[in-house]
């Protein structure tokens, strides 16, 4: 029974993770098919096509790769069709390509980002108007700290608030967890403020746990009152919205700045860590699941908008230089960015893969010391709703 019972947790995480890629690309399909462009396929997944079936000139395929999807409109995007494909020649892009105005392609491109928005604001108000769903964030504070560990040794005691880290304000465990990953393995001045408010400043340096391979300072948090996920920041809908947008932001910040960048990308995760996300939030709650779902749908919108060759973002920027200058970027120079840079996502994409495998093969084949099987122990004993970090 545990085993249908998993299995069915895994199934849903898969149709969540369909459900957000499919509406993105939907996105791009019914504004391309309104405003009378040319669409041949509509793919769920890259590479050899798992199924497919053709129905009024457009082919609906599932491919075998998982990691995102695409709408073939060679009108549109030509040469980043040629990318994904592989620089097929089996499809029409490229041929007979007729001149679309450069204000259609900006709609095409944004509708798939923006139906990620729609549905992240629906699922928002679903939540908002659900009796059962809990809601609160974790504030930074301490009910106790492990022995042996950076907090203990920096002196951090029960009842103490984390301000800041790094410089970074923080209002809840959630952000410090953040702000911890991306200090790394370096000294940071942490602001502390005691139960009296009187504020101090410690130094530490978090330690990396040799199994999870993420930053800890090894403080336990206060119980959570009410069950609530890291998902669910607040009943209003504007305030989730915000809360994970702010989130996305501050990681994009942290790998564009030089002191960061290194132990941001360290911080992130594939598909596998995305789909585990999903499975642990639905485990934990039906609803958290759905604050997660929420939280992906934002995620995927603010990247699939960088200015980066191959994603929507890529695709509006080439086309207001032709809107702003009245001429169109080389066909070449397109081609080249976008094939460039399809190797470094794929590349990137690989690594987080592996690095995601290597992770969970870690957890799973992990057998304590003496020393591990103690903390262990005091871990376990922790009752449910505390946070670790």
């Amino acid at each position: 029974m545990d085993f249908l019972i998993t299995a069915g947790y895994i199934a849903l995480c898969i149709v969540f993770f369909s459900l957000a890629i499919a509406i993105h690309e939907f996105g791009h399909f019914i504004v391309a098919l309104k405003l009378g462009l040319r669409v041949e396929r509509f793919s769920i997944g890259f590479g050899p096509a798992i199924c497919k079936k053709t129905w009024r000139g457009v082919e609906y395929r599932i491919s075998w790769i998982p990691l995102g999807g695409y709408v073939m409109i060679p009108d549109v995007d030509p040469e980043g069709t040629k990318a994904i494909e592989g620089g097929s020649d089996k499809s029409a892009a490229g041929k007979g390509r007729k001149e679309v105005p450069a204000w259609k392609e900006i709609a095409v491109a944004v509708a798939g980002p923006g139906m990620n928005i729609v549905l992240a604001v629906a699922l928002a108000f679903l939540l908002a108007a659900v009796p059962s769903a809990k809601f609160g964030e974790l504030p930074a504070k301490i009910a106790s700290t492990l022995e042996g560990m950076p907090a203990e040794k920096a002196g951090m005691k029960p009842g103490d608030t984390v301000v800041s880290v790094g410089g970074k304000p923080v209002s809840t465990w959630t952000e410090m967890q953040v702000e911890v990953q991306i200090v790394g393995g370096h000294e940071a001045e942490f602001v502390i403020r005691d139960k009296d408010g009187a504020e101090r400043t410690v130094r530490m340096t978090p330690t990396q746990d040799k199994v999870s391979g993420v930053y800890i300072i090894g403080a336990v948090s206060v119980p959570k009152t009410n069950g609530a996920s890291s998902w669910m920041p607040a009943r209003s809908p504007l305030k989730q919205l915000a809360w994970d947008a702010g989130s996305i932001f501050r990681i994009l910040k942290g790998l564009v700045t030089p002191k960061e960048s290194k132990n941001t990308a360290k911080a992130l995760g594939g598909p596998q860590m995305i789909v585990e996300g999903i499975y642990n939030s639905v485990r934990h709650d039906f609803w958290d699941g759905i604050g997660f779902m929420r939280f992906l749908n934002v995620n995927l919108a603010v990247v699939n908008l960088l200015p980066i060759p191959v994603l929507d973002g890529g695709l509006i920027m080439f086309a207001l230089i032709a809107l702003v200058f009245r001429r169109r970027v080389p066909e070449k120079v397109v081609a080249t960015l976008s094939t460039a840079f399809m190797f470094l996502l794929l590349g990137a994409m690989g690594i987080l893969i592996f690095r995601d495998a290597q992770r969970s093969w870690r957890i799973h084949t992990w057998k304590p010391d003496v020393e591990e099987t103690d903390i262990f122990e005091e871990l376990e004993s922790l009752p449910d709703g505390n946070g670790v970090q």
